[in-house]
C-alpha cells in the first residue's frame, strides 16, 4: 500500500508543479521513479510518457482558459514530437543504462541553468505574434 501512496503522491506534486511552473511532469516523474521506486531510467520514462497525458491535457486545458497556450507552436511542437517518438524509443531502448541516465540528469541540469539566468529577464505580457491570429 505504500507503493501506491507514493505513487499518488509524486501524481499529485507533478500536477501541481506542471502548471505552477511549467515544467513536463517527466522531470519529477522520471527521477522519483527511478530513485524510490527502483524503475529502470528507459521503465521511468515509458511509465512517465503515459502518466503525463492526463497531466498534460488538463493542465494545457486550464491555461488555455487564462489565455496563456500558444496554439500553433504547440501544435508544430507535437507534430515534429510525433515524427521522431518512435525512433527515440528505439534508441532509449539499446543505450546503456548509465548513458540514459547521464543525458536525462544534464538536459535537466542545462534546463535548469538556463533558466536561472534568464530569470526576472521575461515578464507574463505576450508578445505580438502570441496575439495575431492563426
Amino acid at each position: 500500500m505504500t507503493t501506491y501512496m507514493l505513487v499518488a503522491f509524486l501524481g499529485v506534486a507533478a500536477g501541481m508543479l506542471s502548471v505552477l511552473v511549467g515544467v513536463g511532469g517527466g522531470i519529477i516523474f522520471v527521477p522519483t521513479l527511478v530513485v524510490l521506486m527502483g524503475l529502470s531510467q528507459v521503465g521511468a520514462e515509458a511509465t512517465s510518457l503515459l502518466a503525463i497525458i492526463p497531466v498534460a491535457l488538463l493542465g494545457a486545458w486550464q491555461q488555455r482558459r487564462t489565455g496563456d497556450v500558444r496554439l500553433r507552436d504547440a501544435l508544430w511542437m507535437g507534430a515534429g514530437a510525433a515524427v521522431t517518438v518512435v525512433a527515440g524509443a528505439l534508441v532509449a531502448d539499446r543505450l546503456p543504462e548509465r548513458i540514459l541516465r547521464t543525458l536525462f540528469a544534464v538536459l535537466v541540469l542545462l534546463v535548469a541553468v538556463r533558466m536561472w539566468r534568464n530569470a526576472g529577464a521575461g515578464s507574463r505580457s505576450k508578445s505580438a505574434s502570441e496575439d495575431a491570429p492563426p
